[in-house]
């Protein structure tokens, strides 16, 4: 009885140290940009930071393809073969040997599509150098550490590298015409970060290059398809709404919209290390009234925040960006609003619905919202092509999603006699 209760113990304080780890780790992802937003909008301007902004959301269609949703899926094996070495040395190989091959075929897609389109060509140098973040992001492997549950070894390798490149963009950018050096600059954090992940997984893991069997990858791609697809309807409702404001309207509203935008994601990003760290240990331990506590807690400290955030939204604005962004002001509103329904949403989907064997409604729930978001964007680009309005469809989209895991979870009456 003593060594279960020591077992659980050891459980939830590795629960926490993932936790706050994994805190770290997103802040250096989504914080620090924060850092230097507001310093570049004013030293580029709207449409240079449009352009960088329009790219990023750009590449993040291919960051998306290399991930394969192995962010997912990989956690899960990792996470349920942790134990046995020979297991996780191929899961690890296979997931790289994949990403590496995805990202080789990868680059040369973008480089038809922006040597091949006026619209990109004429800065193809900013898109190539965007790239770089891709190479980063594909070496990084943060799903073994996630599975592994070992996040703290990580953390202060990231952040200290991200730290160094977000330092120089004060140092170097000086002037809108330096433009093309925060690409550079970005890509390097990442690919440093990647680097240091590989180390530290080799040293600290014994991880060691193996040859999976042709079978073995093709179970390994098969498998993560499904995540695939879900994160593949996800970024129809975040990266495209960039990108489709790029395409019809011009870089100038795409650094209003994108401005509100990194707020809102930024926000989220508080919410992402939670639902990270609880995704491998609800599937392992199943501990549906310690997720019921942290979800109701959760709920209650985003609701206050909401409101904040709605009421001092033109201060904030005023305060970060700067007099010229005020059409930011009406968007970041009604991402405020956005975010009471996105919230839950998140800690609904895989680190309950999926970790519990339900991953159908926490994929489906986004392939069917990115339909409706998809359909969406369609028409009001033929109509009206304006931040606001996208901004709402992402709140429309958003309560589709919700809607459709709560009916999951209501379906299997997942929270039934959980107090």
């Amino acid at each position: 009885m003593i060594e279960k209760l020591k077992a659980i113990s050891d459980d939830k304080k590795r629960l926490v140290s993932n936790f706050f780890s994994l805190s770290v780790l997103q802040g250096a992802n989504y914080l620090l940009p924060l850092i230097t937003l507001p310093y570049l909008v004013r030293v580029l301007g709207v449409e240079k930071f449009g352009l960088i902004a329009f790219a990023q959301a750009f590449i993040q269609y291919f960051v998306i393809l290399t991930d394969y949703g192995f962010n997912l899926s990989a956690t899960r094996e990792i996470s349920i073969h942790r134990e046995n070495r020979a297991k996780v040395l191929e899961i690890f190989n296979s997931v790289m040997i994949i990403k590496g091959v995805l990202t080789v075929g990868s680059f040369g897609l973008l480089c038809g599509m922006v040597f091949g389109f006026g619209k990109f060509k004429v800065d193809w140098e900013v898109y190539l150098l965007t790239f770089g973040t891709l190479i980063g992001q594909a070496l990084f492997p943060v799903w073994f550490f996630q599975g592994m549950e070992r996040m703290k070894h990580i953390a202060v390798l990231n952040i200290t590298s991200k730290l160094v490149f977000t330092a120089t963009i004060f140092l170097v950018i000086r002037k809108a015409s330096h433009y093309t050096y925060v690409p550079i600059l970005n890509s390097g954090g990442y690919i440093l970060a990647g680097i240091l992940g590989q180390w530290l997984a080799y040293r600290s893991f014994g991880i060691r290059p193996c040859r999976p069997s042709i079978g073995r990858l093709w179970s390994c791609f098969k498998d993560s398809t499904q995540f695939f697809l879900s994160r593949v309807s996800v970024s129809i409702y975040t990266s495209s709404n960039t990108f489709f404001l790029g395409l019809f309207t011009n870089t100038g509203t795409v650094g209003y919209y994108c401005a509100a935008e990194k707020l809102y994601l930024g926000s989220q990003g508080v919410y992402r290390p939670l639902a990270n760290a609880i995704y491998p240990y609800m599937a392992k331990d199943k501990d549906k009234r310690f997720y019921k506590n942290v979800f109701s807690l959760s709920i209650v400290l985003n609701s206050v925040f909401c409101v904040l955030l709605f009421v001092f939204s033109r201060q904030l604005t005023a305060l970060l960006f700067g007099s010229d962004f005020e059409k930011s002001i009406l968007v970041l509103r009604i991402f405020s609003a956005s975010l009471l329904v996105v919230v839950p949403s998140i800690l609904l989907g895989y680190p309950f619905l999926a970790a519990l064997g339900f991953a159908r409604y926490a994929n489906g729930s986004v392939i069917a919202g990115s339909l409706f978001h998809l359909a969406g964007l369609v028409v009001i680009s033929q109509l009206y092509m304006d931040a606001p309005v996208v901004a709402t469809l992402v709140v429309l989209t958003e309560g589709i999603v919700l809607a459709l895991r709560v009916y999951g979870v209501k379906k299997h009456k997942l929270w039934a006699g959980v107090r």
